[in-house]
């Protein structure tokens, strides 16, 4: 006979969860949002399910809340659940998957194709847990309908699309979120973690996500003849100087215990091994914890640019161009310390204090930081949750075994465990927020 996953589940927690729905169910639809992703500003199927699932759960819905910038509209979702006077406490869980080919072999691994933005043909992969994140989203939200007797207050469920483009937080925001409905006195939220053993939380006090600021850089020269270099000025050559030359800005400029990275991403140039392109543009992400980082790291690439241009004789018309895209920079995600305190209590006593810890930081980015508006005037907690089995991370951390993380083909959440847990870790944050 097999086991459900659920049954090492406390008394308590497996009475309520069935009071309101199949834990089966909830992992069934999992699996279905792991193989049917979508990408950014596309999550049309993913957000409608959420809605429908939720309005089931007994939620006031709205669907396609936010606007981009360009005036577009955006798929998030928001469901409101009233339960007498008290606190606002906003949940919020992203929709969006990666233009990643699955690797993992999973019997719901996607084999889903898109465009993207840029008109390739892309793999489609929910390669960051964002499908983790919405099911567990819809599994808290069925445990606190059930359970209203524990808690007072409102709850504020957010379906957010774009998460992985930087601009879905800001787009719901745009579209007056909390003008609509109602601003929050705190606000949660939950990610996957590689580097976690499954069923483990980490709550950590500070900054747990990076700020972020996307550049592109056009370097500009003169092209030519692949044979007579002495008449261009080639930026093929400039681009390898200022790659080069911006490697400094953290090792030799940025205070080594305030952590920045910097990242060439994409760099593009030419057409044909003979010719000598008039310009090559480069795609950067920069990353920091504080404020004085990143304006160092900034400051550094400008400056790197324009040596690049002055020490090659550019003349003004063809110095490169150096642009910040607003739509895909972002503040540092800041937990709250009183907050966190409060959250990692709560989640500590539903699931013994071994299983809690407090957590790391990391240089990745996370937009849940535009929720609590400029200024942390809203207080916030992002907790993460492990995904990979303990036997297996152990190994990796003794370089004996390989964990695929996030953003790669080949990362295999274990799911139902980490389902499970994260219901239960978000439910009790909640309800502990919400005490009556």
């Amino acid at each position: 006979m097999n086991t459900p996953w659920f049954a090492a589940l406390p008394a308590i927690f497996c009475l309520s969860f069935a009071a309101s729905a199949p834990a089966d169910d909830l992992y069934d639809y999992y699996k279905h949002l792991h193989a049917n992703p979508e990408l950014s500003h596309a999550e049309v199927k993913t957000a409608a399910s959420l809605a429908a699932e939720l309005r089931k759960a007994g939620y006031q819905v709205t669907e396609r809340v936010g606007t981009y910038a360009d005036g577009s509209q955006a798929y998030g979702v928001v469901a409101v659940l009233e339960n007498g006077p008290g606190p606002r406490l906003l949940i919020r869980a992203d929709m969006d998957a990666l233009p990643i080919i699955e690797e993992t072999k999973l019997p719901y691994a996607s084999k889903v194709t898109s465009t993207n933005a840029a008109g390739q043909q892309v793999g489609v992969m929910h390669a960051c847990g964002h499908d983790l994140h919405t099911t567990t989203l819809l599994g808290t939200a069925r445990e606190l309908a059930a359970r209203r007797k524990d808690w007072h207050g409102s709850l504020i469920l957010v379906g957010q699309p774009s998460e992985e483009t930087l601009d879905g937080a800001q787009a719901m925001l745009r579209d007056g979120l909390y003008q609509r409905f109602g601003r929050p006195d705190m606000a949660l939220a939950m990610h996957v973690s590689a580097g976690l053993a499954t069923g483990v939380i980490g709550v950590y006090t500070g900054a747990t996500h990076a700020a972020v600021t996307s550049i592109d850089v056009t370097i500009r020269g003169t092209g030519g003849h692949g044979a007579a270099p002495h008449r261009v000025k080639d930026p093929v050559v400039m681009a390898a100087q200022f790659i080069n030359q911006i490697q400094t800005i953290v090792s030799r400029n940025q205070d080594p215990l305030d952590p920045a990275v910097v990242t060439v991403g994409s760099i593009h140039g030419g057409t044909k091994r003979n010719i000598i392109p008039d310009e090559v543009k480069l795609e950067l992400t920069t990353r920091a914890h504080s404020e004085k980082a990143m304006h160092i790291i900034v400051e550094g690439i400008h400056n790197a640019a324009a040596g690049v241009a002055a020490s090659n004789g550019l003349p003004a018309d063809r110095k490169p161009l150096v642009r910040i895209i607003d739509t895909e920079t972002g503040p540092a995600n800041i937990n709250d310390k009183a907050l966190a305190a409060r959250v990692k209590t709560a989640i500590a006593s539903a699931l013994g204090a071994a299983r809690v810890t407090d957590g790391f930081p990391i240089m990745g980015s996370e937009d849940f930081a535009r929720y609590s508006l400029e200024g942390q005037q809203i207080p916030t907690v992002l907790f993460n949750i492990g995904v990979i089995n303990a036997g297996l991370l152990a190994k990796a951390k003794a370089g004996d075994a390989y964990v695929a993380g996030t953003h790669t083909s080949q990362h295999a959440p274990e799911a139902a465990p980490a389902l499970q847990a994260g219901v239960q870790a978000m439910t009790a944050a909640a309800i502990g927020l919400l005490q009556k």
